[in-house]
């Protein structure tokens, strides 16, 4: 039978989407972690095993090579070619081009190319002002201790890098950490004959007791020591000339002009790699930020969950002035091809020591067995009610319709009760002022893994929450699987809305704005089977987090009215908003940093981050769990709980936010039962009944 809602296909380009974006983030980072990170580490240059060879040890400071031939040369008498290696440094670029020009003198940089397209400006005043431009490699590695197509990479790379930023090439190769050119020992020199190879003319330096009027190429770092250096050296009045390395030599300029492919190849990784270096600034407050709010978070839960624990007299029997409720319940079970639980959940609801009940089984159109099963069931407080397939909302409204008695309790058709859980539930409606109360789900089906993480999430997660939000006074949900209401609330506001898919949601939010309070119960448990595969789980938390987004944006406009529903509105929409719609739609992108801090940062900071956060949560887990009554051994899932299952959660979110943009609608969808939901009860001891808090 069709659904009432209108189907549309979700959309599915937008995983084509994320896929690219997260590939482009990724390659971004790698390339910038390759030029900004892996450059530190290899800053020193191994020993010489071999010396210069003979030809080249004349003394001079550039050499050509040309197959097995080598030639030097150097500058005529007082001719002073000055040299500056790094950069550009924006700092000291353009005091030394101020004094350059100041002088009228002219000089070559040596430039990175990763600097270079960090600072193209700067690339582009050296070109403008009449000097000359070599390379220093891309990232300014030792090329005598790297492989042959990586030599080739760096150096295309800064060509590149020129074409982008000034629009020439270079002939021109000064090999990082060399000085003269006796220093061109070892696998400098092989890396000196592979450049050689590809047309470059390698350049070192004089030694430094030259004396400038004899000629000499001299070689500057861009700091304040050799800005003092130069500007002694420009003041030098036997010096003639301060020229570039090629006018030095009487040679054609070392600089021509880029191809177009080239200036537009140089164009390309000038945005890749500004890409990534603006990214990984971002990212970085980014982190730092989410991590202070969770941080945060994670301590308000704490504190917030010990207040409520101190406060919960307040609200419960034994308060003085607070009376016992004992009046009849109604009890609604909406089911849709539930046959392999109903029968559990009906008959813990008639082993409730609350024995005035009224329980009203909804088929919502079911092509199993789960009406008949329910009809079976021998006892005249029970009544199933059959209908055609409309939904959980139509199902809920049905039933509200036959109701008999002022308050309601609401179950899901796979839900196992404690036998005190609807008499501890419906206790906080003795105070007048609330309007509906939430139970305490817990998982029954944990004994794998995926239960495992599903019980966690709803201890820690869920049921923490609670706590929080009660204290706050903005609890924005009472969970399908078990809540209780009043009647009459629930006639206030229309019955259950059937405008979103987490009615629930949109139920309490309606409440809170017709100006009742919801309060959390954790002393009324109720055991439910969660999704026993990953596309179950999938399919359910979509439906929820879809059907919140709805709800949120439904009751957008209680943020700006007063009294309980202003309240709840501008403290839990806008921790809805942050926590479980903004920071997951950011994990994905960073997991891909986290992974690009282990593999180029300081993987001991990053990995010892990742533990420090894993910690505290293991902590606030812990917590948790003893509040509610479970085992700590339980803990040991939680690990390996943010590999997978926090990379489930977040792509269900993506998918959500998306869905809701595209105004899709899905169907009430139905999970696989097992009829699993009190696995967990039935392992208990015989004579050990199920810990739980005490009654207030």
């Amino acid at each position: 039978m069709v659904s009432r809602h209108a189907l549309r296909p979700p959309p599915r380009g937008h995983w084509l989407l994320l896929i690219i974006v997260i590939s482009a983030v990724a390659a971004a980072l790698v390339f910038e972690g390759w030029t900004t990170h892996e450059v530190a580490s290899e800053q020193t240059r191994k020993p010489c095993t071999h010396p210069i060879p003979k030809a080249a040890d004349t003394g001079e400071p550039v050499v050509r090579i040309a197959g097995n031939t080598v030639e030097t040369a150097g500058m005529p008498a007082r001719t002073v070619a000055l040299t500056f290696d790094g950069g550009p440094n924006p700092v000291w670029t353009p005091r030394l081009l101020d004094l350059l020009r100041e002088h009228r003198a002219h000089a070559t940089f040596f430039v990175s190319g990763a600097q270079a397209v960090r600072h193209p400006e700067l690339v582009r005043r050296i070109r403008a002002e009449g000097h000359e431009l070599g390379s220093l490699t891309y990232t300014g590695s030792d090329l005598g201790s790297v492989s042959g197509p990586r030599t080739r990479l760096e150096l295309s790379l800064t060509q590149t890098a020129l074409a982008g930023t000034a629009g020439v090439t270079t002939k021109l190769l000064r090999l990082p950490l060399t000085t003269q050119a006796d220093t061109l020992c070892g696998g400098e020199w092989t890396a000196a004959r592979r450049a050689a190879a590809q047309g470059y003319l390698v350049v070192a330096a004089d030694r430094p007791l030259r004396k400038p009027e004899r000629g000499v190429v001299r070689q500057y770092s861009q700091t304040d020591t050799a800005y003092g250096q130069v500007k002694k050296l420009l003041r030098n009045r036997k010096v003639e000339k301060f020229a570039t390395v090629s006018e030095g030599l009487g040679q054609a300029p070392a600089n021509s002009p880029a191809s177009t492919v080239g200036h537009w190849q140089g164009k390309a990784l000038i945005q890749v790699q500004g890409i990534g270096h603006t990214f990984v600034d971002a990212m970085t407050w980014v982190l730092g930020i989410a991590g202070v709010l969770a941080l945060l978070r994670l301590l308000l839960l704490l504190f917030l969950a010990r207040t409520h624990v101190r406060r919960l007299h307040r609200f419960r029997p034994g308060s003085p002035w607070l009376r016992e409720v004992n009046e009849p319940v109604t009890v609604l079970v909406p089911a849709y091809n539930e046959e392999a639980g109903i029968e559990s959940t009906v008959r813990s609801l008639l082993a409730s020591t609350h024995r005035q009940l009224q329980i009203i089984v909804i088929d919502d159109g079911s092509t199993d067995r789960t009406a008949d099963l329910a009809t079976r069931i021998d006892d005249p407080r029970v009544m199933v009610i059959r209908q055609r397939n409309a939904g959980k909302a139509a199902a809920l409204n049905n039933g509200l319709v036959h109701a008999q008695h002022d308050i309601v309790v609401m179950v899901d058709g796979d839900t196992v009760f404690e036998p005190e859980a609807i008499h501890q539930l419906v206790q906080p409606l003795a105070h007048p002022a609330i309007g509906a109360v939430s139970g305490n789900t817990k998982v029954g089906n944990r004994r794998r893994l995926l239960g495992r993480w599903q019980h966690l999430e709803y201890v820690f997660g869920f049921n923490l929450d609670r706590r929080m939000y009660e204290v706050l006074e903005c609890m924005p949900t009472v969970p399908g699987a078990i809540g209780a209401f009043r009647r009459d609330a629930l006639l206030g506001v229309g019955g259950v809305s059937e405008d979103t898919l987490a009615e629930d949601t949109d139920l309490t939010m309606a409440l809170w704005r017709a100006g009742w309070r919801v309060v959390y119960e954790e002393s009324a448990i109720a055991w439910t089977e969660v999704p026993t595969s990953m596309r179950q789980l999938w399919r359910q938390r979509y439906r929820w987090c879809y059907g919140t987004l709805q709800a949120m944006w439904k009751h957008r406009r209680a943020l700006t009215e007063v009294g309980p529903a202003g309240r709840f509105a501008r403290r839990a929409l806008p921790y809805l908003f942050l926590f479980q719609v903004v920071l997951p739609l950011m994990a994905p992108i960073v997991d891909v940093f986290a992974v690009y801090g282990v593999l180029f940062a300081d993987p001991v900071s990053s990995i010892g981050v990742w533990f420090a956060f894993l910690v505290v949560q293991l902590l606030g887990a812990g917590y948790a769990l003893r509040l509610d009554k479970e085992r700590l051994r339980e803990l040991w899932a939680m690990p390996l709980q943010l590999f997978v299952y926090r990379q489930l959660m977040y792509l269900v979110i993506i998918q959500s936010v998306v869905s809701a943009l595209f105004g899709t609608r899905l169907r009430w969808h139905r999970m696989q039962r097992s009829g699993s939901a009190g696995d967990q009860l039935t392992s208990e001891p015989a004579g050990r009944p199920h810990e739980r808090l005490p009654s207030k």
